[in-house]
């Protein structure tokens, strides 16, 4: 069983950065391909980031481009959202989630990522 728990969010002004981390146990994380995604108060959950089991593919929705960074440790099992210019519009709970089964390439549907974590917050003033 594979548990996922999510840090790093909080408040910040417009502009300003944030990187939001999420640790992974159980299963072998190296093998999982990893997402990001948001849910906004009012609104349904959208993908916002993915990454490759190895590192080597990443893919973002094109609202986050040139200001959002997924990486990952493995060593760590660790997933990373690195979070720069942001904007009131980033304002949402942010869950990270892995995808054990069909887990090679990247993918921006939630359907198939398997575990979910708890979600940390994000607000952004303007």
């Amino acid at each position: 069983q594979v548990q996922l728990v999510e840090s790093g969010g909080g408040l910040v002004q417009a502009g300003g950065s944030l990187r939001l981390s999420c640790a992974a146990s159980g299963g072998i994380f190296s093998s999982y391909k990893m997402g990001w995604f948001r849910q906004a108060p009012g609104k349904e959950r959208e993908f916002v980031a993915t990454i490759s089991a190895n590192g080597g593919y990443t893919g973002y929705v094109d609202s986050v481009k040139g200001r959002f960074t997924i990486s990952r440790d493995n060593a760590e099992n660790t997933v990373y959202l690195e979070m720069n210019s942001l904007k009131p519009e980033d304002t949402a709970v942010y869950y990270c989630a892995a995808d054990t089964y069909r887990s090679w390439g990247i993918s921006r549907s939630e359907d198939e990522y398997e575990f979910w974590g708890q979600g940390t917050q994000v607000t952004v003033s303007s």
